[in-house]
């Protein structure tokens, strides 16, 4: 599965999404311009030691990431949305694209791509969730439909046995 960040701004939320990308297999997408280097520390702390468990890639803008990811079925994470994402089936390889954590996708591309954007419910007083917290949300549900393949589903106890 694939985690595109379109113009991500902060830090801390690119490391987080870093390290949920590391820990399901998830190739890492950003979209620049970026609010921060990638050498931040905080982005890098944020991603504790998963930095080389990753697959990152860097895009100049939209066009370029569209350009050289031609023929995807691309899914775009908006408060604006009509569908509700456990609405949708997911397939193993689609990619999940989420906007700015100020201004989310542009309406632009959300108007070029309807049929692609879903939304997580919440109360109609609130703004939207935390940009890492939205995107554990679909990815482990896209996960969750594709039966969590690959992935440990039963932990062990280091000192006691279950």
């Amino acid at each position: 599965m694939h985690i595109v960040l379109l113009e991500p701004e902060i830090p801390q939320n690119a490391g987080n999404i870093a390290r949920t990308c590391a820990v399901t297999n998830s190739v890492l997408h950003l979209i620049k311009p970026l609010g921060f280097s990638v050498d931040d520390k905080y982005l890098k702390r944020a991603g504790l030691d998963y930095w080389d468990l990753l697959d990152i890639r860097y895009y100049e803008n939209f066009q370029d990431f569209m350009d050289k990811n031609q023929g995807i079925r691309l899914w775009m994470a908006t408060t604006k949305a009509k569908h509700v994402y456990t609405e949708v089936q997911f397939q193993e390889n689609d990619y999940f694209m989420f906007g700015r954590e100020s201004a989310g996708i542009p309406e632009e591309i959300l108007m070029a791509h309807e049929a692609g954007t879903i939304r997580i419910p919440m109360l109609e007083v609130a703004r939207s969730l935390n940009l890492s917290n939205s995107v554990a949300i679909i990815i482990y549900e896209a996960l969750r439909q594709q039966g969590f393949k690959g992935m440990l589903t039963q932990g062990q106890l280091h000192h006691h046995s279950w």
